[in-house]
């Protein structure tokens, strides 16, 4: 398959993009670097990308930033990073990049635990994340027959223990391989509107 990995150079972009490129031709996207640039923010930017690449098997994304902040202290601005970025910027690869998918193409959005449980600081991500949840399955509904569209939503990842762990106090680190497999599943099986969570919060 040849396969699009927005975000493909990140933490877990980067254990996605390996794994899948031992069977698969990868084109990785990102803001500055990759095989290909660009600005998730900007649909013009998202639209440029799909017709630099052409047509392709699968969409994955892995990318998109919010704020974390206290929600007292959160602006209107600081809000929209989320809305833009990570939410609209998400549902901008799917309402464009359906149309450059090879008949029943799949699709992979990315969100975490914060959709189903919340730490402290984690409003506006929170807020993203469940909206990604349900837009994706709201959307799968009209894209059935077209292509299939589900969302990977991880818990605190092993490589991202050094940086994160403070806020999640308790939570036992996901294996990489075990992130990694929820991606393959999502591109490799035939499920639509599924929310992939791989959380062990306990």
């Amino acid at each position: 398959m040849k396969i699009l990995i927005v975000g493909g150079n990140g933490t877990i972009g980067q254990k996605v993009s390996q794994h899948l490129s031992k069977k698969h031709q990868i084109i990785i996207a990102g803001r500055t670097t990759g095989d290909v640039q660009v600005n998730i923010a900007d649909s013009g930017s998202i639209q440029a990308m799909f017709d630099s690449v052409g047509k392709l098997d699968a969409i994955v994304s892995i990318a998109g930033e919010a704020k974390w902040g206290k929600f007292d202290e959160l602006t209107e601005e600081e809000f929209h990073v989320g809305l833009n970025s990570k939410l609209m910027g998400q549902v901008n690869l799917v309402r464009i990049g359906k149309d450059y998918l090879t008949d029943n193409g799949s699709i992979t959005l990315s969100t975490g635990i914060l959709a189903d449980h919340p730490v402290l600081l984690t409003t506006s991500a929170a807020m993203v994340n469940g909206g990604i949840h349900s837009f994706a399955k709201a959307a799968a509904l009209e894209l059935m027959g077209q292509c299939r569209l589900n969302v990977v939503s991880l818990g605190l990842v092993e490589d991202s223990v050094e940086r994160y762990e403070a806020f999640f106090p308790g939570h036992n680190p996901i294996p990489m391989w075990k992130a990694v497999n929820c991606y393959v599943k999502s591109i490799e099986g035939h499920e639509t509107g599924q929310i992939i969570r791989m959380y062990d919060n306990q």
